[in-house]
């Protein structure tokens, strides 16, 4: 089709081709990548390496000239075809043209909050997706990542907005989509954050997460091929990342908890008893062997006979529950086993990109291919994706215009099970250190023996998954047409979306070395398809007279998107061969699923840009969409409108020489947000259920008769989430326009928030539905500095510096709720998180501690003045000390209270950008402030009677005794109590505030002249590190904290800063080439 088209292209009649070189003011140097667009068309191109561009346009059109740090131009088109264009350095790069909702403005005409991503600083972080390299480049926008492979990070922009999904809408190339994972950051032109309700409403229903614009590249000029390619290493974090205790101190914390046992908060002290199979009579002799069949391997030694080599007898690839009679024999590491880096190890990590671009009389095109190979530091994870780009345009007449941008994508990506205490990661600190990863025999060790603990063989859980795969399929883009009716009057039409599958696969291997073994292998298959597409119409009319400049636009856009998926399991399998494995040869009963889901949405778009003697600005938008996820609310209506003062044109400002240029503006607008229903939601169902539905009729007892139970309840009032949003700010420009300024303050009021509260027990089983019942306010400030200066003479320096902060506060909940629990983790009975009136979304919960209970003479005291005669459950020496919050004089489940907020106060990035002669450095910095972290990993590490895993150094050498009780965690003893480990309270709650050096780069740019005889144009070459640096207080392996769910739930955005078990980001050191022909 590509081809067909280029061929057209070439036959049409010739139109008026003029090429046109773009240099600068201060250096006399080409101006590589600057923007040249036809004034009032989505026409443009982009100077090739040579400052070069060429454009098919008639007489008298006005070509807008920008780049950044230098002043925008407008050019009219004259009779000759060589157009010679210099630019004025450090001029009000606020005039640079960005996209915004359906349009393009200069920058310095915006009067929303629009953030203006710089594409050449995101450029230099080789990380799989636009999303990463996104953090700390935009301020309002939050970015949280992880080092999984492929994993989709976290993106905020000004905080949470719902209950539920909280990812902001991509649009890519004019079509939206919620996802960019795939897209190859070599491609992105430039991206833009619409932040507010002025820039954003225009998108209706799917504004209120706020949204992005990525415009990718197109070609211009001569043919121009160019090679991008990366190659590095990623290395985990080193050292005793838990500092967990080794076999000999793990055998003197149990001494330590069974004398404190013994000797404190008992009325009858006793001798301790530290009797042990595995540690000997007193419990202080580390054994030789931790299994030997069925014996106690206390005393066991090479050569004797419960050792002998030939009573091994186990076989992994069991298919039945024998297990019992499988005898083991497993060394002891008396030194300990380093099971964290025993499953993280060094990566390599690589990226290969070569594109073909440039533009003839009629035509531009670009051709672009991707391979990006990433293994995870984690054993048995990687993201591999290959992607194909084809963007193109044609100029079918002077008036006439088509084309496409086209990409395909091939991802292989199994999904890491990350931040679950059950995961690998999980068990990397919680599986003893004695236990070796591997039996005499090369099997698989474990903790199944006496007084190890319940946790798993980290090695093995990952290991299992090495035939584990996630494929998945992508073709997105668009194509369009485009017709100037009149001078003044140009109408579009665009049809763009993607189809999408994949499928993935998962076996489960039985477990034969631990002390809870799953014995069944069970199979898992889904596949899973769908598409979506978006038809976009729109006018626009553009029209200047005297010192008015407006322009409308109307349009219509109409989208669909379908999913279906299809899936089953079955267990019993007598080979464990990926060849042979498959739903039909398991010997068990076969389980299947399928699901089907359909929705849409038509809207009507309008827009108003008026502009008065470049003073005045005023821009207003309205969007009505109708929606098929709400029955009787299908209808929403979205306007917004902002208005600007460029103050830096009046005549009493013209006397401060130190300022170029002023703007000050506000607007208010309503955005919507839908993503968090589907249309199911308006439905009651009913279904088949084996456990509540299916019926003995005849009253023998041995009948079952299927039958139907109510399994969901429908709510058709559901409708819109709405987000009033008020933005005020300002644009300054200062001292020679060396120094950018941009500063926003808003206020964000979200009502009709959907949730699907608790139901009464009397409701049954069946799913709640989700209501517009809750209600929260977002407010901050956003400030974005940028400034260049020439050092000297050859020595030039750019920075750029982004602020965000956000507060957040929740109004309301269903029915008069004040509080919803979210996530319980291992204390049963309590919540560690909630949502709740008056508190930031999502924050910890649970009790203050003021020390530990030091003397009985204290505890006496206490007990005595307490109502009940008991101040706290479980009060004892060396226990911790709750506060009585409300002062009722004893401390009750009343006493739980705000620990502390996983947002932020605020982030910022910090880019600084040196070159000297053919040198370059660059570098950021990314740091965040005020997140709290809920760190679960103490509640297996610092408590001795929290199961029988491994233990952390605080428990041993930093815990309460009478003689240390400045102690950091409390007394170690055998069992748990609410004043100790078994109720949430601060001490799991730390500041999670840290800088990062995210990037830095030195790279070297070889002479053109010489690399002219090589039919080269460019030769960079360069070396990268990432997370080199970071300062934390943060006692866990890395402050970065994704979503987490109980035990392996799905993740979801409002819960995070809750550390199971990390994946956190790796240390990078890499190699790359740039080269251009």
């Amino acid at each position: 089709m590509l081809l067909c088209c280029v061929v057209s292209s070439m036959v049409v009649s010739a139109q008026t081709k003029h090429t046109g070189k773009i240099i600068g003011s201060d250096d006399k140097l080409p101006v590589v990548g600057a923007s040249v667009l036809v004034k009032g068309t989505t026409l443009g191109a982009q100077t090739d390496v040579n400052g070069v561009f060429t454009l098919n346009v008639s007489k008298g059109a006005v070509l807008v000239v920008s780049y950044i740090g230098y002043t925008t131009q407008e050019v009219t088109v004259g009779d000759g075809e060589t157009i010679n264009i210099t630019l004025q350095a450090g001029k009000n790069s606020l005039n640079e043209v960005v996209v915004t909702g359906y349009a393009t403005q200069r920058k310095k005409d915006l009067v929303g909050a629009v953030a203006v991503v710089d594409m050449a600083a995101m450029n230099k972080q080789p990380v799989a997706s636009v999303e990463n390299q996104l953090q700390g480049q935009a301020a309002g926008v939050t970015v949280v990542t992880s080092g999984a492979p492929g994993q989709t990070p976290q993106v905020k922009i000004r905080g949470a907005n719902t209950f539920g999904n909280n990812q902001p809408l991509y649009v890519v190339d004019g079509v939206p989509t919620t996802n960019v994972n795939d897209i190859n950051p070599n491609d992105v032109a430039n991206m833009q954050v619409l932040k507010d309700a002025g820039s954003a409403s225009i998108y209706g229903a799917r504004a209120a997460n706020g949204v992005i614009i990525v415009t990718t590249k197109k070609g211009s000029g001569k043919v121009n091929i160019s090679y991008d390619a990366y190659y590095g290493t990623q290395r985990p974090k080193g050292g005793n990342v838990y500092d967990l205790l080794n076999p000999t101190e793990m055998m003197a914390l149990r001494r330590l908890a069974i004398t404190n046992t013994a000797t404190l908060n008992t009325s009858t002290p006793t001798t301790p008893n530290f009797d042990s199979n595995l540690y000997g009579p007193n419990g202080d002799v580390l054994p030789e062997y931790i299994s030997a069949g069925g014996f106690g391997p206390y005393g066991i030694k090479s050569g004797d006979p419960e050792v002998d080599p030939s009573k091994y007898n186990v076989n992994p690839f069991y298919t039945s529950g024998d297990a019992s009679g499988f005898y083991r024999i497993t060394k002891a590491n008396q030194a300990g086993t380093d099971w964290y880096h025993e499953i993280f190890k060094n990566a390599p990590i690589q990226s290969h990109n070569l594109a073909l671009s440039g533009s003839t009389d009629q035509a531009t095109y670009l051709f672009s291919m991707n391979y990006f190979n990433q293994q995870g530091s984690l054993i048995n994870t990687y993201n591999k994706r290959y992607t194909i780009r084809a963007n193109t345009s044609y100029n079918i007449s002077k008036r006439f215009r088509v084309g496409e941008n086209m990409s395909f994508s091939l991802t292989d990506n199994p999904q890491a099970n990350q931040n679950d205490e059950g995961s690998a990661i999980g068990m990397s600190f919680r599986e003893q250190r004695i236990i070796p990863v591997y039996d005499i025999m090369g099997n698989y060790a474990g903790s199944n023996t006496a007084n190890l603990g319940n946790a798993a063989n980290p090695v093995a859980n990952q290991q299992r998954t090495a035939n584990n795969y996630g494929i998945g399929n992508r073709l997105f883009g668009n194509v369009y047409a485009e017709a100037d009716v009149l001078k003044q009057l140009t109408l579009r039409s665009q049809f763009g979306g993607e189809y999408f599958s994949g499928n993935n696969h998962s076996f489960t291997y039985p477990q034969y070395e631990n002390s809870e073994n799953g014995i069944l292998n069970t199979y898992y298959e889904n596949s899973y398809s769908g598409y979506n597409y978006t038809w976009t119409n729109t006018a626009r009319y553009h029209q200047v007279f005297g010192k008015h400049d407006i322009a409308f636009l109307a349009g219509t856009e109409l989208y669909r998107n379908q999913y279906q998926a299809l899936g089953g399991s079955n267990t019993g399998y007598y080979t464990f061969d990926p060849n042979y494995v498959n739903l039909s040869t398991g010997t068990g009963t076969p389980t299947a699923y399928s699901n089907l889901s359909v929705d849409k949405l038509f809207s009507l778009i309008g827009r108003l840009d008026y502009t008065w003697n470049n003073r005045l600005l005023l821009n207003a938008t309205i969007r009505r969409d109708g929606s098929s996820r709400f029955m009787n609310y299908t209808y929403g209506w979205f306007p917004a409108a902002s208005l600007g003062y460029r103050l830096s044109e009046e005549s009493f400002m013209k006397g401060i020489s130190w300022l170029n240029d002023l703007k000050i503006r506000g607007g208010y607008g309503v955005m919507g947000n839908q993503i968090n229903v589907t249309p199911a939601n308006a439905y009651t169902t009913f279904a088949q259920n084996r456990f509540n539905s299916y019926y003995d009729i005849t009253g023998s007892s041995k009948s079952t008769v299927p039958g139907l139970g109510q399994s969901t309840f429908g709510n058709p009032d559901a409708k819109w989430e709405k987000d009033g949003n008020l933005n005020v700010g300002f644009d300054a420009t200062l001292f020679n326009s060396k120094w950018e300024i941009s500063a926003d303050y808003y206020v964000k009021d979200i009502t009709d928030l959907l949730f699907n509260p608790n139901l009464p027990g009397t409701a049954g089983t069946a799913t709640q539905p989700y209501t517009n019942v809750g209600a929260m306010r977002n407010s901050g400030f956003d400030v974005a500095v940028s400034t260049h200066h020439n050092l000297g003479s050859e020595l030039k320096m750019n920075a750029t510096l982004t602020f965000t902060s956000y507060n957040n506060k929740v109004k309301a909940i269903s029915l008069g709720q004040q509080e919803v629990p979210l996530q319980s983790g291992r204390f049963a009975g309590s919540y560690i998180n909630r949502i709740a009136v008056g508190e930031p979304i999502s924050s910890f919960y649970g009790y203050k501690t003021n020390g530990f209970w030091n003397t009985q003479a204290e505890i006496d005291a206490a007990n005595a003045s307490a109502p009940t005669g008991v101040y706290q459950d479980g009060i004892g020496l060396g226990r911790f000390k709750y506060v009585d919050v409300n002062g009722d004089g004893q401390i009750t489940a009343a006493d739980r209270t705000n620990l502390g907020s996983p947002n932020p106060n605020f982030t910022t990035g910090l880019n600084l950008d040196f070159s000297y002669k053919k040198w370059d450095l660059s570098m950021f910095w990314y740091a965040s402030v005020g997140a709290k972290i809920w760190n679960d990993v103490k509640w297996w590490t610092d408590f001795y009677s929290n199961f029988g895993g491994a233990k952390s150094r605080t428990a041993l050498y930093d815990s309460w005794t009478p003689t240390n009780t400045n102690a950091k965690a409390p007394i170690q003893e055998v069992n748990g109590f609410s004043s100790s480990s078994t109720a949430p309270n601060d001490y799991y709650v730390e500041n999670g505030s840290f800088l990062r050096l995210r990037n830095v780069q030195l790279g070297y740019t070889f002479d053109p002249a010489g690399l002219k005889k090589v039919g080269m144009s460019k030769l960079r070459v360069y070396v990268s590190g990432a997370n080199l640096v970071t300062v934390t207080g943060y006692s866990g392996v890395d402050p970065e904290i994704t979503g987490s769910g109980d035990n392996g739930a799905q993740q979801s955005s409002i819960n995070f800063g809750i550390d199971r078990g990390s994946y956190a980001p790796v240390r990078t050191i890499l190699f790359g080439v740039q080269v251009k022909f």
